[in-house]
């Protein structure tokens, strides 16, 4: 411990590396307390708060050897006597924080920066982890460090902004760009973008800043997970932010005391890497949707969560803020660092702060959670929730937030399929190179709305488990495949809605526009022209048909769930308020606008810049900048005169009066300057305005040299004159009160629809939830008819019958080659077993069957038909499909590690009503080995988790061992059957000729095939054929037969 006394060793080492304050806190914890000041210069000034009995503070300067290598250690030794010594005084408390250093741009002492500048690097300041983009003018524009770092990789030239305070790096782009550089920056780099825009200060506060026109504040925080309307958005897939809470009892290491932590990790075994210790430790999850309003929660363990995260694919995670310093001794961030999620920190909410409880989260619904749910939540689910909506909710700065109830994915009936399986039945993306093309997805999709193509990646990676929702999809399918004229009506206007999902959310968020509302509208039509046609189409009379049950029924039904009497309301309110052609000319004036920006950054870089800054401009720059120019332009043809309106001058009443006075002025204008010409005697004069001059008189011609005696000219020329009038400057400022009148009145009209829509919002939703249903059974029935499709029957049961079962993706490849595929058939749980051992020649298609299968199941739980002539399927819970091998070097595990944790993670949650696909167990190690622990895993699919399986492998012995055991029910090919045991045994074959010519038989038959015809498979990948000589007699000398390799 520091004493005051004197030190016989005046020497003490300190590391000047940003751990200074941790070396002396875990020294002495109770004495000594330390700031560190980091500064980019050769000296750090350190302020310690001494043990010397005055209480006094130390001042130290610190010569350092600073490499400019971020994180570069470094060493220096100071006198230790030069450390004040000695107990703290009773007036000062060790407790107290040391004030913060004052912001260096602070006008007392710091640099004199302009007042753009000193506001930009406030919000850099305030908001640290954000790229931040202050909007000045027509310009979003970057400075000081954002300026040197992100303008390189926005390809935006770094000019230097000359100030009295010295230059300061500065980038910048036109406003109307803000989308495709908002797409490179939180898309493509994953960076957080904080837009500062431009409020306009009112007179007191024009007064307090010194005369400022505008203030900057930060009015929104951009994210790759809190995505509202942009432009960039994937539209067929959810935009989720996950918020993750782990109690502390989670925690795999502690964090407050590192030693103890490596005493911990010394005298227990290594933990795994995946986070298996503890697996079973309870998390709480949410994860919601902003651009949608889809909020989720759901209580799970910590082994559970990374095929949640691969089911849900969050674009960004969200932690507490205290896990950010232990982020190498937690099992969660090796879960995360797989997939490499985008992780970000957040404090919980705080007592003040509210969102505590569920009942605090009320303000941010639409609508009320169920009585009856309430209880159900966890408190774990109830802390994940306030985590994300406190995050969320911090994102907005303000914005007003209605998001649906929470639903509880552990109360929704749905298959679990877990990462390992996604993968490698290839659900969503290819194995090998992560595309959408040659996925199940893409095979099956066909939908025409792109809220309808989100819905069905949801069906698709959470399967319903329901008899009752699966019956009733299948029983729409049906339908529209009868009825083929109702079905492509249907689709025709589905095609004329708009994403109503996220339309409808703009508007909750307080951000939509007059073409939101438009394009809402023609939703609403749309959907009651639907509902006519599924209320003629149920009530007429229908053949008798075996493949639909009460069809009228399921249309009955689903147009029960459509409300329209107060959205059509809406929808006509909006008709008769939004003028289209209006909004019309304002987009033309908007592109006009943008594209004059464009050809003047053209000018000035062929002027002045380089050919790379060229290849920066926007394509359409150089297409703007080479088009003539139109005389008059759109600007002058729509201006004060012809202003563009968007709303209708009958949208309220005071629309009507207001345009009504507006007529009029315009009419006393027209007289105005008839009685002015008259009397200026000037035929060319015009009454108009310009910004630097206010409302004058313009002549031209021979006209500006009979009125240079006129009073108050203002600006001269040879052919031109300017001045004023008193008459028109009074008539012009009451048509300038009367124009902004009518801006506000359309504004409250505006923002009237808008509550409107709010008002709406649930049965706006639910209706568009309908329709989201409709275009993919719609979808369900037409592929049906493209690929002669059948409708599965689901039952309670454990059976599994497939009869001529094809897969859905490879059978589409080999159609393209002109190729086509084996049908095989499945009979599960009968007479035959309730599991297959499949043997059979590398190439002969047997992890192919494996899959098929897998895959039928899942299409039928979702309410698609199947590729089958026939199928009859008992519902299942779970699927585990352990298919492939890869090793995973991130966390250290070898191809056999990967294998067996895997298979571990199957024989541990298959239940009686899973459905299991393994492939090639044991295949990483030797063949004794591997035989042990295959016979291992079928034995335990047998006896313990009694569920329906298929398992291929290449491993003979396994077939004996089963049949010892008396497991089987066949024995070898052409044997009577031994036992009534669980395990029924399969094979391929190859078939070949005298001449050496070969085929492979993908058509399963019962029995063993001992051969794996590994040379075939070597000769046709090119092996060289003096390596194939030496592998038969490898197998010579074996005593394994080789007639048939050569």
């Amino acid at each position: 411990m520091l004493s005051s006394r004197s030190w016989s060793v005046p020497r003490f080492r300190i590391a000047c590396s940003g751990q200074f304050r941790r070396l002396l806190s875990t020294k002495h914890p109770a004495t000594v307390g330390l700031s560190v000041a980091h500064q980019n210069v050769t000296t750090s000034t350190l302020v310690l708060r001494a043990s010397s009995g005055s209480g006094r503070l130390g001042r130290l300067t610190v010569g350092r050897e600073l490499a400019h290598v971020r994180g570069k250690k470094t060493k220096t030794v100071v006198n230790l006597e030069d450390l004040p010594q000695g107990l703290l005084g009773a007036s000062s408390s060790s407790s107290d924080p040391l004030p913060p250093p004052a912001a260096e741009d602070e006008n007392d002492g710091g640099p004199n920066y302009p007042t753009v500048v000193l506001q930009a690097r406030r919000n850099m300041q305030k908001f640290d982890n954000c790229v931040l983009l202050t909007r000045v003018g027509g310009f979003y524009e970057l400075y000081f460090e954002h300026a040197e770092e992100i303008g390189p990789l926005l390809n935006l030239k770094v000019a230097q902004k000359k100030t009295s305070a010295g230059p300061v790096p500065m980038a910048g782009f036109p406003f109307f760009q803000l989308d495709r550089f908002l797409k490179i920056l939180v898309q493509d780099f994953q960076r957080h973008v904080a837009i500062a825009e431009e409020f306009p200060n009112d007179a007191s506060e024009k007064v307090k800043s010194g005369g400022l026109m505008h203030d900057r504040r930060v009015a929104r925080i951009v994210t790759p997970g809190t995505l509202i309307d942009e432009n960039f958005m994937d539209p067929y897939a959810n935009n989720y932010v996950m918020a993750i809470h782990l109690p502390t009892e989670v925690d795999a290491l502690s964090a407050d005391d590192g030693s103890s932590g490596q005493a911990q990790q010394a005298q227990q075994p290594a933990q795994p890497a995946d986070g298996t210790v503890q697996a079973d430790a309870q998390i709480g999850l949410a994860w919601l949707d902003l651009s949608t309003g889809c909020f989720f929660t759901q209580p799970t363990t910590l082994s559970s969560l990374g095929s949640i995260l691969l089911r849900v694919s969050p674009r960004e995670v969200v932690l507490d803020k205290e896990l950010e310093s232990r982020i190498r001794d937690h099992n969660v961030f090796s879960i995360l660092a797989e997939e490499r999620y985008l992780v970000t920190y957040s404090p919980q909410p705080q007592d003040g702060e509210g969102l505590q409880r569920l009942s605090d989260w009320a303000p941010m619904l639409e609508s009320e959670i169920p009585p009856q749910t309430v209880d159900s939540f966890t408190d774990d689910e109830v802390k994940a929730g306030s985590l994300l909506l406190h995050y969320v909710k911090d994102r907005l700065r303000g914005l007003s937030m209605k998001l649906q109830p929470p639903l509880r994915h552990e109360s929704m009936q749905i298959m679990n399929i877990d990462k390992n399986s996604m993968r490698s039945l290839e659900i969503r993306q290819t194995i090998r190179d992560g595309a959408f093309r040659g996925s199940l997805l893409h095979a099956i999709r066909r939908t025409v709305t792109k809220s309808g193509a989100r819905l069905l990646n949801e069906w698709l990676s959470a399967p319903s488990t329901s008899l009752e929702v699966i019956n009733f999809r299948q029983d729409l399918v049906a339908r529209f495949i009868q009825n083929e004229d109702l079905r492509d009506a249907i689709v025709i206007l589905l095609r004329r809605t708009h994403d109503s999902q996220r339309l409808v959310q703009k508007f909750a968020l307080n951000r939509g526009e007059p073409d939101d509302l438009l394009r809402l509208a023609s939703t609403i039509k749309a959907t009651e022209d639907i509902v006519n046609l599924l209320t003629s189409s149920s009530s007429s009379s229908l053949p008798p048909s075996t493949d639909t049950d009460d069809p009228e029924d399921c249309l009955q039904s689903l147009v029960k769930r459509i409300s329209l009497e107060q959205p059509l309301k809406l929808a006509a309110r909006i008709k008769e308020a939004i003028d289209e052609e209006g909004l019309v000319h304002q987009h033309e004036l908007e592109d006009s606008e943008a594209g004059e920006m464009m050809a003047l950054a053209q000018e000035i870089v062929k002027s002045e810049g380089s050919a790379e800054d060229t290849a920066a401009l926007p394509k359409g720059a150089a297409a703007a900048a080479s088009k003539p120019k139109k005389k008059p332009s759109l600007k002058d043809h729509y201006g004060e005169d012809n202003e563009v309106w968007i709303m209708k001058p009958y949208a309220s009443p005071g629309l009507t009066r207001l345009h009504s006075e507006l007529a009029h002025l315009y009419q006393q204008k027209v007289e105005l300057t008839e009685a002015l010409r008259a009397r200026l005697s000037a035929s060319s004069l015009t009454l108009k305005w310009t910004p630097g001059l206010g409302h004058i008189c313009h002549v031209k011609g021979k006209d500006a040299r009979n009125t240079t005696a006129t009073r108050g000219t203002l600006s001269s020329s040879r052919t031109t004159r300017s001045f004023h009038q008193p008459e028109w400057t009074t008539l012009g400022e009451l048509l300038d009160k009367c124009r902004f009148q009518i801006r506000s009145e359309e504004q409250r009209v505006f923002n009237s629809l808008r509550e409107q829509v709010i008002l709406c919002l649930v049965k706006l939703r639910r209706n568009a939830a309908v329709l989201d249903e409709l275009d993919i059974v719609t979808s369900f029935a037409r592929l049906a008819l493209e690929q002669n499709l059948v409708r599965p029957v689901l039952t309670p049961s454990q059976q599994t019958v497939i009869v001529g079962g094809r897969h859905a993706t490879v059978e589409g490849g080999l159609a393209e080659q002109g190729r086509t595929f084996q049908r095989n058939d499945l009979y599960l749980n009968g007479p035959s077993g309730r599991i297959w051992l499949i043997t059979g020649p590398n190439m002969a298609g047997k992890s192919t069957f494996l899959r098929q299968n897998a895959l039928i199941i899942i299409l039928a739980q979702i309410g698609c038909y199947v590729p089958a002539d026939y199928a009859e399927l008992g519902i299942v819970d779970a699927i585990f499909s352990r298919v492939g091998s890869a090793d995973n070097l991130y966390r250290d595990q070898s191809t056999f590690m990967v294998e067996m944790l895997e298979t571990a993670s199957i024989l541990r949650q298959a239940t009686s009503r899973s459905f299991v696909v393994m492939d090639e167990i044991g295949r990483g190690t030797t063949p004794e080995d591997g035989t042990a622990v295959a016979f291992a895993a079928i034995h335990h699919l047998v006896h313990v988790n009694k569920c329906r399986a298929l398992f291929a492998t290449h491993f003979h012995k396994v077939a004996d061992l089963v049949a010892e055991q008396g497991m089987s029910t066949t024995v070898e090919d052409g044997g009577g059957s031994s036992s009534t045991g669980a395990v029924e045994m399969y094979c391929t074959d190859v078939q070949e000729d005298e001449y050496g010519g070969f085929v492979y038989v993908h058509k399963l038959r019962k029995g063993v095939n001992r051969q794996s015809h590994a040379l075939k498979v070597a000769r046709l990948a090119g092996l060289p054929e003096s390596a194939i000589r030496v592998a038969q007699q490898v197998l010579a000398k074996s005593g394994v037969e080789t007639k048939s390799e050569e």
